[in-house]
């Protein structure tokens, strides 16, 4: 496994792939000094002294994090199986009409196969969330419309490049400009999607949007549990910036052992065999913005996504791309997990302020991926920024901290599973409440009931996002010089 030193002031490395069940389970009962002999194991940094609660919570968060990492590997292929059998099913329903349809198409020899490649096949995010339209009542120029149009760009993410490309141009009326796969320089393998689109009104925006975990891929979740971390350095002083969440960066583009230089050898349309998103994406962006000078551009992304979306801004800073982050108009995450410790966060934070990029982070009730990984002094991880908060009313706050910060607080038990019970409840009242555009999928009904075991993962699918950038918009919150402003939304 490659080190890191070239470009790391210190840093946590961590390989699954590496390492056997028995080694594993050393990292619970072994010294730091036996485990950095293993090859799974590589890290750099000051030692710190920590209690014994503090270094045997440490140990069982990486302990816990390789294991699931490993069982991941395992059932990999399985896991994608069942996931496309699930979709092709409910896109074998939906494109013959429901159960019974399909029952009389098969007696007929009629039955409509849906291909996975084809405009018309819906991942299952797509299907807990089918709508495709902006709100009618949201318009260019309306304190709701990026927000909206953000979330609605971030769930088209998770779809095929036909179908991505189609709603775009049809539902959406945009100008499609590009779907992309990226290289992953430490998995050797594709692992990271986006998708850019063009509003043509006039000042253009061009939207940026990161695909988020894939419910049925295993090296997405891979990435998300990553426990590795990176503590990387200024580029002008070789001061550290922060500890960053190594398997986000990874996704993004990070190199081996080069870290983040500013320009790839070879440049990155040199090839089309292995493009790395940071590289390629900053690439489109000059040459589209270097065309039109009142085009600006949106970063967005759901999930996994999100976080790749802000630590997109975070390298922008690191090359001093004040040129680039001067156009970007603005950052909409929604359900995004910490990327980095307080460190980080103050540099973000300098980032923002210096360039003036709004950054809008977007919280909707028990969802678990924003208080993931976990705030806890053994480790590091910390969000920035204020946190636009949303109850399951759609009553919106703005937050140093969404409630429950680490989720899996005792005293909160109670009331996750009854407003996972409401939720189930509003699901059929929301349609007559607000009308049918508000109504379920029978996909997402049955997500929900996943609510009621483990509330968190049904708090975190797209639909709830959505209708919070509709109905959640009692405040419209900015941010300038570090300080939250509220803006009521008349």
């Amino acid at each position: 496994m490659e080190t890191a030193e070239e470009f790391c002031e210190s840093y946590l490395l961590v390989d699954a792939k590496e390492a056997s069940l028995y080694d594993i389970a050393c990292i619970l009962i072994c010294s730091t000094s036996f485990l950095k002999t293993k090859a799974f194991y590589k890290e750099l940094s000051e030692d710190v002294e920590r209690s014994i609660g503090d270094t045997i919570c440490r140990r069982f968060i990486i302990f816990a994090s390789m294991l699931i990492q490993k069982v991941l590997i395992w059932v990999e292929k399985p896991m994608a199986r069942i996931g496309f059998l699930i979709e092709l099913w409910l896109n074998l329903l939906s494109s013959n009409g429901g159960v019974f349809r399909l029952f009389i198409s098969y007696i007929q020899g009629k039955v409509v196969r849906p291909e996975e490649s084809a405009e018309k096949f819906m991942t299952v995010v797509g299907e807990l969330d089918r709508r495709l339209k902006l709100d009618a009542s949201i318009r260019k120029g309306d304190g709701r419309y990026n927000q909206a149009l953000s979330i609605m760009a971030a769930k088209l993410a998770y779809e095929n490049k036909a179908f991505v490309k189609a709603a775009i141009q049809d539902q959406l009326k945009m100008e499609f400009i590009g779907f992309y796969e990226f290289w992953n320089d430490y998995q050797n393998q594709f692992t990271t999607y986006a998708t850019m689109f063009q509003d043509t009104l006039d000042p253009n925006l061009i939207v940026v949007a990161f695909r988020g975990t894939g419910p049925f891929t295993a090296k997405d979740w891979m990435t998300d549990v990553d426990i590795s971390w990176f503590e990387l350095k200024d580029l002008n002083n070789s001061k550290p910036i922060g500890r960053i969440h190594g398997g986000f960066m990874k996704a993004l583009g990070l190199q081996q052992t080069k870290g983040w230089p500013k320009n790839l050898e070879p440049p990155p349309d040199a090839t089309d065999e292995h493009p790395f998103a940071y590289y390629t994406i900053r690439e489109k962006l000059r040459g589209i913005l270097e065309k039109n000078t009142n085009a600006k551009f949106i970063l967005t992304g759901h999930s996994l996504g999100a976080a790749l979306a802000i630590l997109f801004v975070g390298v922008l800073g690191l090359h001093e791309e004040t040129w680039l982050l001067k156009r970007l108009e603005g950052v909409y995450t929604f359900g995004q997990p910490r990327v980095g410790d307080v460190s980080f966060g103050r540099y973000m934070m300098k980032v923002i302020e210096d360039h003036d990029v709004r950054y809008f982070r977007y919280v909707y009730g028990n969802d678990m991926v924003p208080r993931l990984p976990y705030d806890h002094r053994s480790l590091f991880f910390k969000h920035f920024g204020p946190s636009l908060f949303f109850d399951s009313f759609y009553n919106g706050k703005v937050m140093a901290e969404e409630p429950n910060k680490n989720y899996f607080s005792m005293v909160w038990v109670i009331p996750k599973y009854l407003t996972a019970f409401w939720e189930i409840i509003r699901s059929f009242i929301l349609p007559y409440w607000k009308g049918e555009d508000y109504k379920e999928s029978r996909t997402e009904r049955l997500f929900r009931l996943v609510g009621l075991i483990i509330p968190g993962i049904a708090a975190h699918g797209p639909k709830d996002y959505v209708d919070v950038t509709r109905l959640g918009t009692e405040l419209v919150p900015t941010i300038t010089n570090n300080k939250r402003v509220a803006i009521e939304n008349e």
